[in-house]
């Protein structure tokens, strides 16, 4: 199996919508409510939301191809932190890292956090945040392990359902 990533362009939004959709039904489905998970989907993993994504300055996606056929199986995406806690000027908030089930472990997490410490020190960054629900314990594992800390809480909307979110920080 070989898996390739490489910065996300225009034209990828049909590949980023369906495999933020898989993998949030695959982490997701038997914790949250499954018409929330639906609605969730429908509202934030859309072509158009991911095209949006594309579009702007200050968003960067990273795409995961597996081969043969390149089918998307995983991406990264950084933005301006937008998180209830204090931030600083030079903050950047991983918005999310999807990996479908199948590759957990392989190391494409991993390397998507490279690429995300990579491109944050590039730009200037002193450190990287993110909100990871408070019940996903595989993600909490893989976050601790690469040096993560708490260091406030948020509530996140799913399909109209409100769940509690860890907030996290790497300092770079």
């Amino acid at each position: 199996m070989s898996i390739s990533v490489r910065q996300a362009r225009p034209g990828d939004q049909e590949a980023l919508a369906l495999v933020g959709a898989a993998t949030f039904l695959e982490s997701y489905a038997g914790v949250v409510d499954g018409g929330a998970i639906i609605r969730h989907c429908a509202e934030r993993h859309t072509p158009a939301v991911y095209a949006q994504a594309l579009e702007t300055p200050t968003h960067s996606l990273w795409l995961a191809e597996q081969a043969p056929g390149a089918a998307p199986v995983g991406y990264l995406h950084l933005t301006p932190p937008d998180l209830p806690i204090e931030t600083r000027a030079d903050d950047l908030e991983i918005k999310r890292i999807y990996v479908l089930a199948s590759l957990h472990r392989s190391g494409l997490g991993r390397r998507f956090l490279a690429e995300a410490v990579t491109h944050a020190r590039a730009e200037g960054a002193s450190r990287l945040l993110l909100g990871v629900y408070q019940g996903n314990e595989r993600a909490l594992a893989f976050y601790d392990s690469m040096g993560f800390e708490r260091v406030g809480t948020r509530q996140f909307d799913v399909g109209g359902r409100i769940y509690d979110d860890w907030v996290l920080a790497l300092d770079l």
